[in-house]
């Protein structure tokens, strides 16, 4: 799908804050209209029969400071009352699907992914930036980008669009992107201003609100709903179809991604091929008087780097030979062409592949693998496999072969003692990475 280039800052129809809301709108001991809530419900499970069992899971708690409705990561749906006293039941079983679908998505796991890897810190961390106006500004983006993704596939045929909806096009922004491609190309800044109001709990964005409950209570049902609406697809929004086939979709083994990878790069075009001339080329026939060589595949060279610096424990470096010996087998067995390095702050000799068994992994100091690729493309292989934890700075050029990365999994935080400042550089985008475990 083709990305949108970034937008630029416009000012957008923003929509007017529901006067519905909880908070200063709800009258002091209104009572929750369970029954129209309910009624919203079943109209939401008719015209949407498909999301019936997601629906038919969620925990109605009644909570007057939430601004409308909200879900929380653990399938509890947070009401205002006054939110219900005012909304007809047509829009607020629109609310209804709205609120589920985020659950459905894993906008919670999703966003807090998110924060990790691009604001630099967790939603629920220790930094207390979530309380911040930065970190609130940095929820709200979430959850507004949330929304973009699953408002096309809501509204319409039976449900209609209610008032403070927010969808892309009040940015200029196409439909049908996700979550993550709404924030890394587009700016809200133009609507986070006027959105505070906006909040559909920790549900939506991965960040924990003052009114939930906590872990203890509904289980999710993604895959039953996922069932439904693999059976019945006619009936259900592309963006649903699609999210159904990846909840599907089984997750693979990490041995058989990293022996997949690494049979990938040897058996790309280029890999193990050159010249001979054992059997001439059959253009030397166009060439009278000339012997052309012929291009030969050869059995490709793997030299595989260790990284044995102190952050690797003994189990993973146990783990790192057997992956040695399954690598071998992923290039047809030839053990002669495989070969080792380890690698901490300074790389070891290449060591021949015989017995994976045998092999003496030599280091326990700080870390750095650039040496360790330097001492490889020695060799000048085919491939280039390095077992890590990551926390390494890398080659700043791309090697002259292909590179496949085991990770060995890490919390999203390392924290050097010597520098508490520090962040472990990603893996270059040049590299195929396999998280290992």
């Amino acid at each position: 799908m083709p990305r949108p280039a970034p937008a630029r800052p416009v000012r957008a129809a923003v929509p007017a804050p529901p006067t519905a809301g909880g908070g200063p709108y709800d009258r002091p001991g209104l009572p929750l209209d369970q029954e129209k809530l309910l009624a919203a419900r079943l109209h939401a499970v008719k015209v949407r029969p498909y999301l019936a069992a997601a629906l038919f899971a969620l925990h109605v708690v009644e909570d007057r400071s939430v601004p409308t409705m909200a879900v929380d990561a653990h399938w509890r749906c947070y009401v205002s009352p006054g939110f219900v006293a005012r909304t007809p039941v047509e829009e607020l079983a629109g609310v209804w699907v709205h609120e589920v679908s985020h659950l459905l998505r894993d906008h919670h796991a999703r966003g807090e992914r998110y924060a990790r890897e691009h604001e630099g810190h967790g939603p629920g961390g220790r930094s207390g930036r979530g309380s911040s106006p930065t970190g609130s500004r940095e929820r709200l983006r979430r959850n507004i980008a949330a929304d973009f993704e699953i408002n096309d596939d809501i509204y319409g045929d039976g449900l209609p669009r209610p008032a403070g909806a927010v969808h892309p096009s009040m940015l200029r922004l196409p439909e049908g992107l996700l979550m993550e491609e709404y924030l890394r190309t587009a700016s809200l800044s133009a609507l986070t201003a006027e959105l505070a109001w906006l909040d559909c709990g920790s549900g939506a964005d991965g960040q924990a609100r003052p009114w939930e409950l906590g872990p203890d209570g509904a289980h999710g049902l993604s895959r039953r709903v996922a069932e439904g609406i693999r059976g019945r697809p006619g009936h259900a929004p592309e963006g649903w179809r699609r999210w159904a086939e990846e909840a599907f979709h089984p997750p693979q083994p990490w041995r058989q991604l990293l022996g997949a990878a690494v049979r990938s790069a040897t058996g790309a075009p280029g890999a193990g091929e050159d010249h001979s001339y054992r059997r001439p080329s059959r253009r030397s026939a166009g060439v009278p008087g000339a012997l052309l060589p012929s291009l030969r595949r050869k059995p490709p060279r793997v030299c595989v780097v260790i990284d044995t610096s102190g952050s690797v424990s003994d189990a993973e470096l146990g783990s790192a030979l057997l992956e040695v010996a399954a690598i071998s087998r992923a290039v047809g067995g030839r053990r002669d062409l495989v070969s080792v390095i380890s690698c901490d702050a300074a790389a070891g000799v290449a060591v021949p592949l015989c017995r994976a068994e045998n092999i003496a992994l030599v280091g326990g100091g700080g870390t750095d693998l650039r040496s360790g690729f330097t001492r490889a493309l020695r060799s000048r292989p085919d491939v280039i496999v390095a077992l890590t934890d990551g926390q390494t700075p890398w080659p700043s050029t791309q090697p002259p072969c292909r590179t496949v990365v085991g990770l060995f999994p890490r919390p999203a935080h390392a924290v050097d003692e010597e520098d508490p400042d520090y962040v472990p550089d990603t893996p270059p985008p040049w590299a195929r990475v396999v998280t290992i475990g």
